[in-house]
């Protein structure tokens, strides 16, 4: 797990929406976009619509909808995290 993966995970535990994520991280938005994709693609996250409205990983864009939705840790993504060097 890289440094960056490991800092936006950091703030995960808890469901945020990408504008929350970008200022807490204080990336730019293409890094972040693109580690969302490979946290995304390691199953280390999920995304929603709303607080209750898990999106299916066929549905998610991370290309064009990535600023609608909301983030959180999925359990393997914690167990990463807690478990990383």
């Amino acid at each position: 797990m890289s440094d960056l993966e490991f800092d936006v995970l950091d703030e995960l535990y808890f469901i945020q929406s990408y504008d929350s994520l970008l200022k807490a991280i204080d990336l730019e938005e293409s890094v972040l976009r693109s580690i969302l994709g490979k946290l995304l693609n390691k199953g280390w996250i999920r995304c929603y619509r709303s607080a209750s409205d898990e999106i299916p990983i066929d549905e998610i864009d991370l290309q064009t909808e990535y600023m609608k939705y909301l983030y959180l840790a999925s359990k393997s993504g914690l167990l990463a995290h807690t478990t990383s060097d």
